[in-house]
């Protein structure tokens, strides 16, 4: 498919507390930092916390993924923003919406005229590989990309990826990226206060901003291996 509009990055992964909320956020992050026209598909309806940290700072959108009608407001407020690179925050709970209803955006992809690119975030347990065989299916055309989160652990350590078929598959058109950890104490304030990063570098003290503006950079690095350009 010849990409016109700015692709669609979707954040997906198994079960809650993978880290998902945190890949979105730095991802929100880097589009900005780079003067990209960025716009947040919030679907974490009952926990709504990416969108409330951004929401000031981006335009948002909430849809429901459990639910057809809220695939076709997803599809609309795509289609509403085609000048913007839309970032997509899923719920855990979503991976049901996505195998009855997910059809509903891999079929009109090419009328909206973008890219599906996922990054799938994994922890080092099995769910997070079947999970992503399941949405594979929904999606089969999407470029694939797999955030091994560095919260659980080195590289080396995803053995269960790492030997899987699922790693080659995924490596053929997309690519195995490591996701930086963060201090636990800077990654606690970002939560408890609902901050992006960048109001966060702004108002952080001194010790707790420079860990995020290291932790910024790496992620700022390895987004820079996958982003595209519409």
């Amino acid at each position: 498919m010849a990409t016109q509009n700015p692709p669609i990055y979707m954040v997906g992964g198994s079960k809650g507390g993978v880290g998902k909320s945190f890949v979105t956020l730095a991802l929100v992050d880097h589009l900005r930092w780079t003067d990209v026209n960025v716009v947040l598909v919030e679907t974490d309806t009952s926990n709504p916390d990416v969108m409330k940290a951004v929401h000031g700072e981006i335009e948002c959108g909430s849809c429901d993924l459990d639910d057809v009608s809220g695939w076709i407001d997803f599809i609309n407020f795509c289609d509403r923003h085609r000048d913007a690179t839309v970032v997509v925050n899923t719920a855990a709970r979503s991976q049901t919406g996505v195998a009855q209803y997910g059809g509903t955006l891999a079929g009109t992809l090419d009328e909206l005229a973008r890219q599906l690119v996922v990054l799938w975030v994994i922890n080092r347990q099995r769910d997070s590989l079947e999970l992503l065989l399941r949405f594979g299916a929904t999606f089969p055309n999407a470029v694939t990309h797999v955030v091994r989160n560095g919260y659980f652990g080195s590289p080396e350590k995803f053995t269960l990826y790492r030997d899987s078929q699922l790693r080659r598959a995924v490596e053929e058109r997309g690519q195995s990226l490591d996701f930086p950890d963060l201090a636990d104490r800077v990654a606690d304030e970002l939560r408890s206060q609902r901050l992006s990063i960048r109001k966060a570098a702004e108002t952080m003290h001194i010790g707790e901003r420079a860990e995020l503006l290291r932790w910024r950079a790496l992620c700022g690095s390895m987004f820079a291996r996958v982003t595209v350009d519409g």
